[in-house]
């Protein structure tokens, strides 16, 4: 009789209240969660990972640490979550105690040079750098104008106009170099406009030599960007 007691009293305090707390740690999980894992995700610096830290050890605590009691490790851990609360709403309301709270972002690039104070101040090597801008698929600094390592801990990359990727306009303008038709038997050939030869610049070059699009048989743009027409 004794020993089918001793069996009941640990197969509940080894298996049942395990379970038991792991399942309540597992809701408060995902409550925290769900108010605040898009804030703690979104701005990542290192209060927040702190706090992920120090929530993960809490949770797994309540759940498989059966010699601390659950409720007193619950109530500590719903004060953390509070503090951060009001944290959060008065760094949302104070920059300048967000600014100490979760940090500020540190200029490792400016104007194609190297800070190097702001990277001995950020503990910010050379070979950190290079990697996170091969992460960004560059492979030089020198290809770089601005570079800003955030309070995230990711860097921010500005290139140099020339290694800058191509735009609509910058295509708008290299095609610009090749003759295009715009007016053909006085009327506008749309499909040739641009956004730097659009029906606007071809109005005002028609006002400019005192004639409308409708008087021109045959107008072009030419390669030095001057517009030709023919009565």
């Amino acid at each position: 009789m004794k020993f089918e007691t001793y069996l009941k009293e640990l197969f509940m305090e080894d298996l049942i209240q395990p379970i038991i707390r792991t399942v309540i740690s597992y809701i408060v999980l995902l409550v925290f969660t769900y108010l605040f894992g898009k804030r703690i995700n979104s701005q990542l610096n290192y209060y927040s990972f702190a706090l992920s830290v120090t929530v993960g050890s809490y949770i797994a605590n309540m759940g498989f640490d059966t010699n601390l009691q659950f409720f007193p490790t619950l109530a500590s851990f719903l004060t953390l979550i509070f503090i951060f609360f009001l944290s959060s709403l008065f760094s949302f309301k104070q920059r300048g105690f967000r600014k100490y709270l979760s940090g500020k972002p540190l200029i490792i690039i400016e104007k194609g040079e190297i800070n190097e104070f702001n990277m001995k101040k950020a503990k910010y090597s050379i070979d950190d750098l290079k990697q996170q801008i091969r992460e960004q698929g560059l492979f030089k600094i020198d290809q770089i104008e601005t570079a800003i390592l955030e309070v995230s801990g990711k860097l921010s990359i500005q290139k140099k106009e020339e290694y800058q990727p191509l735009l609509k306009k910058d295509i708008d303008l290299i095609t610009s170099e090749i003759p295009i038709e715009l007016i053909f038997n006085g009327e506008i050939i749309t499909k040739n406009l641009t956004s730097l030869y659009n029906e606007e610049w071809v109005m005002k070059q028609c006002k400019d030599r005192k004639i409308t699009a409708k008087d021109v048989r045959y107008g072009v743009v030419g390669r030095n960007g001057v517009f030709y027409v023919m009565n």
